[in-house]
């Protein structure tokens, strides 16, 4: 059974808050299904941005899993706002994290996708 959306960023928030990794919401999504995208902003104009796995992708089990959206290695952070922007317009239940991390630590271990090789 997959977990609410709320109950899932909450204990995001908490983990990245036990690492020292500062995180907040920056949009409040639906509280049971919304689709969840994590900002990851290395401070220094780039960032990176995770969002929901393709279905085919996730766990058997329904335990999210997530993707890189864009280059692995980062882009500029004005990149990331404007594909956030348009998936907001496609999708206005969605969720945004922002975590904050010169290092572009996502925390997100054991939760990624497999590559599409």
């Amino acid at each position: 059974m997959r977990l609410k959306s709320e109950i899932w960023v909450k204990a995001y928030l908490r983990h990245c808050a036990g690492q020292g990794v500062a995180a907040v919401v920056v949009r409040h999504g639906d509280d049971d299904a919304g689709a969840i995208y994590l900002k990851i902003n290395r401070l220094d104009g780039t960032a990176r941005l995770f969002g929901p796995a393709a279905a085919g992708l996730s766990n058997p089990d329904g335990e999210r899993r997530w993707t890189e959206c864009l280059a692995a290695e980062g882009v500029p952070e004005a990149e990331v706002d404007a594909r956030l922007r348009r998936e907001i317009d496609f999708d206005s239940d969605l969720w945004v994290i922002e975590v904050e991390a010169r290092d572009g630590r996502h925390l997100l271990e054991g939760w990624l996708a497999p590559r599409e090789e």
